[in-house]
């Protein structure tokens, strides 16, 4: 099956600083990657790479089979890749329609860019449609975001990326904060994210996270690949070596 993002050979420096030294990452439809490193390891700058915060230095990356330039973030949402930050990029006095359209408000008028007039009712459905997709439930639609719980914000932030028909969706320490029942929700999301065919990498801190929700698993360390690992043949001992030794073990790096 050919991967929906292929990344061979990518390098990031800043200044004097390597970030990233030739990480070679495939990423498939239907599945959660999870992405896991210490402090400093460079999962930021190549999750920053894919969303096109940030330029490679060099290294290619084909999308849908296809070679491509990542130069923006408008660019990766073009290709279909949302990224859900830590910080969620909510605005808290808003509404939940609001937040689901910033920057991509419908609206009506005559002229293009001026005299425009905000299509409420139709955002308000469309959101109400999203949350009934992924079960979501919120207090209210016209309630601002700073009123709703952590885990409500969070699913409001993936319900975004949803209804903008994301093929690859990044969630940044999606459970961070969160109570236990609100994580099991964002838990049972990303693998409904996946069960429709979205690729989705879950970076986290939260070994136990990763073992609940991923398929495979892979650990960089100081810019680099240390391993890639099924899953389900993999235990939190291995983890945690791997990501404070950064030491490649026999036999647990995934070939193929």
């Amino acid at each position: 099956m050919t991967p929906f993002l292929e990344i061979r050979g990518l390098y990031k420096r800043f200044g004097s600083v390597q970030a990233l030294a030739g990480v070679d990452l495939d990423i498939h439809n239907g599945e959660v990657l999870g992405l896991l490193g210490d402090n400093g390891a460079g999962k930021s700058t190549l999750i920053k790479t894919i969303s096109g915060v940030h330029k490679p230095t060099a290294g290619t990356l084909r999308c849908e089979a296809r070679e491509v330039a990542i130069s923006s973030p408008s660019v990766a949402r073009s290709l279909g890749i949302e990224t859900v930050f830590q910080d969620l990029a909510l605005i808290p006095n808003l509404d939940a329609a609001a937040n689901l359209f910033i920057g991509r408000e419908l609206s009506y008028g005559p002229f293009k860019g001026l005299l425009r007039v905000m299509r409420d009712k139709a955002m308000e459905d469309d959101l109400r449609r999203c949350l009934e997709r992924l079960d979501i439930h919120i207090p209210s639609l016209r309630m601002h975001v700073d009123g709703f719980s952590g885990g409500q914000r969070q699913a409001i932030a993936i319900a975004r990326a949803i209804r903008w028909k994301a093929k690859l969706v990044i969630l940044d320490e999606p459970t961070a904060a969160l109570s236990v029942p609100e994580q099991r929700k964002v838990l049972s999301l990303t693998r409904q994210l996946a069960s429709e065919g979205i690729a989705v990498i879950y970076i986290t801190h939260n070994i136990l996270d990763v073992l609940a929700v991923t398929d495979r698993i892979v650990i960089l360390h100081r810019g680099r690949k240390a391993a890639e690992l099924r899953t389900k043949d993999t235990t939190e001992h291995q983890i945690v070596s791997l990501i404070m030794g950064g030491a490649r073990k026999p036999n647990e790096e995934l070939k193929g």
